[in-house]
């Protein structure tokens, strides 16, 4: 009898295959009680944290409220941060997306308001404000793409820490599984048709090319579903 796919497994979501997350730091969210009211804050702390590619910081207000946020390119601990209606326009800053002049780089940008950072916390990375357009403000993210956002929600004004994190390499695969296993990723990858017969479709014998078509139809079950999933087109493009 066949085994149940890795991929079947994973999404189910056991323990095996779940994130760690009461490994991690905390949850980056801005300050709850912040609103529209200029406050005064201070990093308190640069943390690492085994779930997020980018360090951490934690600001603690005036108002006794925290907040943990990716960290700034630029800051240290013991600097002097402001949120909300009338911040100054420096890194670290939180204010509305409405006050910030065209062509500042940005971070954690709230997807409606007072929901908190949702877009743009990988290390090194930021949006830049365009322009506004009828009722929503138009940001140009680090993918090229650009998307139009309530003016109403708030964002951090900088550049992600820890930019050319990607440009180091591993040298080693052990420290890529390391790395790999605290976000309980599945790594190494093993091939369908380096796996048994009994594990893949596509396993079962010695050589390393299937020797068929590995499209898929749509109606194909669960079990049966791998290779290119109905695709439009295969082979090389001429």
């Amino acid at each position: 009898m066949a085994k149940r796919l890795i991929t079947q497994a994973r999404g189910k979501g056991g323990p095996r295959y779940r994130a760690p997350s009461w490994r991690y730091y905390g949850k980056i969210q801005f300050a709850r009680l912040l609103g529209i009211t200029l406050t005064r804050g201070e990093v308190i702390d640069l943390v690492n944290s085994v779930g997020h590619d980018a360090p951490l910081m934690v600001v603690k207000y005036e108002n006794n409220e925290s907040a943990l946020l990716p960290a700034t390119l630029g800051l240290r601990k013991g600097d002097i941060v402001f949120s909300g209606a009338g911040a100054p326009k420096m890194p670290g800053n939180i204010t509305r997306l409405d006050e910030i002049p065209s062509g500042y780089p940005i971070y954690g940008v709230e997807q409606i308001p007072m929901n908190g950072p949702k877009f743009v916390r990988t290390s090194g990375t930021a949006a830049r404000v365009v322009g506004r357009e009828g009722k929503e403000i138009i940001i140009k993210m680090p993918s090229g793409k650009l998307a139009g956002f309530n003016p109403e929600c708030r964002a951090v004004i900088g550049i992600v820490a820890g930019g050319g994190r990607t440009e180091k390499p591993w040298v080693k695969g052990g420290k890529h599984n390391a790395a790999r296993a605290a976000r309980n990723k599945l790594h190494p990858v093993t091939s369908g048709v380096a796996k048994n017969a009994v594990d893949h479709p596509f396993g079962g014998t010695h050589r390393r090319s299937l020797g068929i078509p590995t499209t898929t139809r749509r109606g194909t079950p669960p079990g049966r579903k791998v290779g290119q999933l109905w695709p439009r087109r295969t082979g090389k493009r001429r």
